[in-house]
């Protein structure tokens, strides 16, 4: 038996014992998706041989006790962006389903209980109302989950050393290597685990003992953590702490994954201020930068943000930006450098006297320019879209087949401005001229940024030896960190023992002995015999296609993607894409090539709802989806047939649509809702999945308005057109109103006042969107230029407001028609001109609402929530629903996609809600199947609680 024979056998016998506790479609061994999951947010890539999924604590339970029997290594990830290596594995990669992100809400606030895979800004949700929020605060807070935050000691801007996940942690839940599980908040737990584990908790001890009778380790642990680090294991546990649970705990944050898995968080909270303010000063040199920040470090400022001279150069181009930044970028001005100021207030009082006390100091130091301090929140968020522009701003100029790299060290503050010199002067040293430094200066904490390839041994190198010279910098030089907030991961795994020396070091490596006896716990992190592991495991860039090439592997895309719990998200896409096109070139394994390519049909291109929501989060703005639309314009002559042939005899396919809602509406009726379900099935499973899905939500056929020409009336007039969907697909057959959405819609606006004008010859219009997202961009762009003219006409050439009454139709006419065209969707016409001229009663009965994906992306949730609230007491907008899944007809044809992106919603409808809303009849199909409840257009609602605005009447006094 050779070896890759024994290690299959080893793997599939932990796989037929998996299967004792957990369903087998939760253990993935597809070598695609493998693939796929092989990478997180770093330069590194490991293929696992099996990804187990966990859904509740005792699968994580028996998974991790199962590979501690089986001395089998296992790997932790929770979202995938950390930035060291630390979240990837060539062995068991266990990761999370959705039902790990319960929460709790303690002491009117002051506390949070959470779940691992909670996101960090939904954590903040949850204690907005209570004004606080949790003391970590990364950049990546809206894709990073808690676990990964506590795993890695992450903090942030504001976070700085304390408010931490260590200074800030109140108790937490763990599994052991061997299986065994302790929750530090609960008493009988704890006695049960110092009865049965009582050498480990000695040897804690023990440990902790030695290392405070050990002065000169004692102080220079310290020393160590009066600086952001993250580097190793936290030691400080060993002196801040006498009881060995209390040690645990705290040695488990910062941990990354090697001691154990932290299955819950209870968190002491911190105080989110009401009243802020920013502002953005530069001064003439770093060495007078780095004096503000002294002198700033001795006030209650929140946050200080240092930026140099090449950080602002890479975003002086960029819209909103001050425009003195565009003018040091042009004089050439290498010397300056900037601080970006967030002040926080209790009271709107207690800020403008910080507001006038920092200003006062920040003068001393002669800022050459400035944007003042303000309370003006678009103002703010400009500024800081500065600093948060940074990182993409050299990942979308890299050249292709490189990877953006960003380290992270932390030096004493009072010798900052020394080290960024000597920081800038490695980057000359080594080539790196397009690498640029900022970062949190009151902690001392900075980050650089450059790109790197490692298709050549001579760039590897280059590689290595800058972070030999950067940690002989960092470590020796100035006794600073070499990761203050990143984690240690892989990528200073073999610069551990610079860091805190041999005494140190051995510290660490007894405490991975005593903790995780068998080492199975993501092996390689933090321990790492390798003096050569940060170039070891190298991940490749390789040319795929200029949509996505600039991708950088972030994963902050994934949790707004529709398809993540079902196939692949846009990281992966990407991934697996990139690799399609490397075996495409090297042709090194045709069979492997193939396969990739038949599953990346199904799960890259088939089950892509190509919304665009993945651009909206992208630091790159990167569309993955249109990419797969690219990829979906690869068809034979015969489909490019058909679809021309649909465009011209548009009004035929539609009324054959129709015909066969009709079928299936009467055919429903005489065998009813169960039989009518075995029937449709059978027919799709028989036809191989080409006869759509059917569902008793399924919309019954109607015929369209009639056109309505203008008259000589002098009242408001709208032009409505009526969606193809809209004018073929009526309410569902057991729906609340039978009336069609046209009919509705036209209610309303007569309500209003309003003279409609319907144009002629419908029947044949469309707005090429269904084209469009089948990858027939030709044809798509004939049925856009049609109806243009169409309503340009209709319009008196723009003259007239134009109605439609689905909202993806509205995003795919506003972007190919002519600016002159004044088209709205209905919440905005609405809210534009409708509900001032009606008398509405708001309705007390909950409703749910769904925000389309075409919706968010034109910056529109606030206002549909703002109408609907104006209809409704109880609004109702569900978490975790981004987009549908419907996408069109893949609610029809994979509905499997819509499911997924909807299973979060019917858990959350009130027992009392009977009706949801929105605007796109298709999602609205998939919205009342996954809900339980019927989705119909916002327009219903309005219909339903307004009448016309009565005039007012005279009241005489006699």
């Amino acid at each position: 038996m050779t070896g890759n024979d024994a290690m299959e056998r080893r793997y599939q016998n932990l796989i037929n014992r998996l299967t004792m506790t957990l369903p087998s479609e939760r253990i993935i061994t597809d070598p695609t998706l493998l693939f796929a999951y092989g990478t997180d947010a770093s330069f590194y890539r490991m293929t696992p041989q099996v990804i187990v999924q966990v859904d509740t604590l005792d699968e994580a339970i028996s998974t991790i006790k199962t590979c501690y029997q089986m001395a089998i290594p296992l790997t932790f990830r929770a979202a995938g962006t950390s930035l060291s290596g630390q979240a990837i594995s060539d062995s068991v990669l266990m990761i999370l389903t959705d039902s790990w992100r319960e929460y709790e809400v303690k002491d009117e606030g002051a506390k949070i209980w959470l779940q691992p895979g909670i996101i960090g800004a939904e954590a903040n949700r949850r204690l907005a109302p209570f004004g606080r929020k949790i003391g970590p605060d990364p950049a990546s807070i809206n894709t990073c989950k808690i676990g990964g935050i506590a795993a890695n000691n992450a903090s942030g801007m504001c976070c700085g050393t304390a408010k931490n996940s260590y200074r800030t942690l109140a108790g937490m839940s763990m599994i052991l290597a061997d299986g065994t599980y302790l929750d530090t908040l609960n008493p009988e737990s704890i006695r049960q685990f110092r009865t049965t584990h009582s050498a480990l908790l000695n040897a804690l001890s023990s440990l902790a003992m030695s290392c405070k009778d050990n002065q000169a380790l004692s102080d220079k642990i310290r020393h160590k953590y009066r600086l952001k680090n993250t580097t190793g294991y936290s030691l400080n546990a060993l002196i801040d702490f006498s009881d060995p649970i209390d040690i645990l705990q705290h040695l488990m944050i910062g941990s990354e994954g090697t001691l154990g898995f932290i299955a819950d968080i209870t968190y002491n909270t911190v105080v989110d201020h009401a009243h802020k303010a920013s502002g953005l000063f530069v001064f003439r040199d770093i060495e007078t930068t780095c004096l503000a920040v002294s002198e700033l470090s001795k006030t209650s400022v929140a946050a200080v943000e240092l930026m140099d001279s090449r950080s602002l150069a890479s975003v002086a181009d960029k819209p909103g930006m001050p425009p003195f930044i565009q003018t040091l970028s042009q004089q050439g001005d290498n010397e300056a450098a900037a601080l970006l100021i967030e002040l926080h207030g209790a009271s709107e009082q207690q800020l403008y006297s910080q507001i006038i006390e920092i200003t006062e100091k920040i003068t001393k130091f002669a800022p050459t320019h400035e944007v003042g301090f303000s309370v003006d929140k678009p103002t703010c968020e400009q500024l800081w879209s500065i600093r948060k522009g940074l990182f993409p701003a050299v990942g979308a100029v890299r050249e292709t087949g490189t990877t953006v790299i960003i380290e992270d060290v932390a030096f004493p503050i009072e010798q900052l401005a020394s080290a960024v010199r000597d920081l800038q002067q490695l980057f000359v040293d080594f080539d790196y001229h397009e690498a640029l430094i900022f970062g949190h200066a009151l902690a001392g904490n900075l980050h650089f940024v450059f790109t790197q390839a490692f298709d050549t041994q001579r760039e590897v190198k280059r590689y290595s030896d800058f972070m030999d010279a950067v940690s002989q910098l960092v470590a020796i030089d100035y006794k600073g960190s070499l990761k203050a907030e990143h984690g240690t991961g892989r990528n200073m795994a073999p610069f551990v023992e610079m860091e805190w020396g041999r005494e140190g070091y051995q510290l660490m490596q007894a405490i991975k002995r005593m903790v995780d006896t068998r080492g199975i716990l993501n092996p390689g992190v933090i321990i790492n015999d390798s003096r050569s592991a940060h170039i070891e495991n190298l991940k490749e860039m390789p040319a795929a296609d200029p949509i996505i090439d600039a991708c950088i592997e972030c994963g902050f895309c994934e949790p707004v993607c529709p398809s993540r719990k079902l196939s692949l998200t846009p990281r992966q896409r990407n991934t697996v894409y990139r690799e399609i096109r490397r075996l495409e070139r090297t042709q090194e394994d045709r069979s492997r090539l193939a396969e990739m390519r038949k599953a990346f049909q199904y799960f890259g291109v088939d089950t892509c709802a190509a919304t665009g929501l993945c651009a909206e989060r992208c630091p790159v703005d990167i569309d993955t989806g249109d990419m797969v639309r690219r990829l979906r314009q690869e068809h034979t002559q015969f489909g490019e047939t058909i679809a021309r042939w649909s465009g011209e005899h548009f009004g035929t396919l539609a009324r054959t649509a129709a015909v066969g809602l009709g079928i299936a509406d009467r055919t429903h009726s005489i065998v009813g809702t169960s039989s009518m379900k075995t029937m449709a099935s059978g027919l799709r499973r028989a036809s191989g999945k080409i006869i759509p899905q059917w569902t008793p939500h399924m919309p019954r056929a109607v015929s369209g308005p009639e056109p309505q020409k203008p008259s000589n009336s002098t009242k408001n007039k709208v032009v409505y057109y009526p969606s193809c969907a809209a004018r073929n697909m009526g309410p569902e057959k057991h729906a609340a109103d039978h009336r069609p959405l046209y009919e509705v819609t036209l209610s309303v606006l007569r309500k209003a006042g309003y003279e409609v004008i319907i144009p002629d010859n419908l029947r044949e219009q469309c707005c090429g969107m269904p084209f469009k997202t089948k990858g027939f961009p030709v044809t798509a762009d004939q049925k856009a230029a049609e109806l243009e003219e169409l309503l340009w006409q209709a319009s008196e050439r723009g003259q007239l407001p134009v109605l439609m009454d689905t909202s993806p139709c509205v995003s795919m006419s506003k972007d190919t028609m002519r600016s002159e065209l004044s088209i709205f969707e209905p919440f905005e016409f609405v809210a534009k001109f409708v509900l001032s001229q009606l008398d509405v009663t708001r309705q007390s009965e909950p409703v749910m609402l769904h925000i389309t994906c075409t919706s968010r992306k034109r910056g529109l949730a606030g206002l549909i929530q703002e109408i609907t609230e104006a209809c409704c007491e109880h609004v109702v907008i569900p978490e975790d629903v981004s987009c549908c899944g419907f996408s069109g007809d893949k609610g029809f044809t994979h509905p499997e996609l819509n499911t997924a992106a909807l299973s979060p919603l019917r858990a959350q409808v009130p027992e009392n809600c009977r009706e949801g809303y929105s605007n796109s009849r298709t999602c609205e199909i998939g919205l009342s199947e996954n809900s339980g409840i019927e989705y119909r257009s916002i327009l219903y609602l309005i219909d339903k609680v307004s009448r016309a605005k009565q005039p007012e009447t005279e009241v005489s006094v006699f």
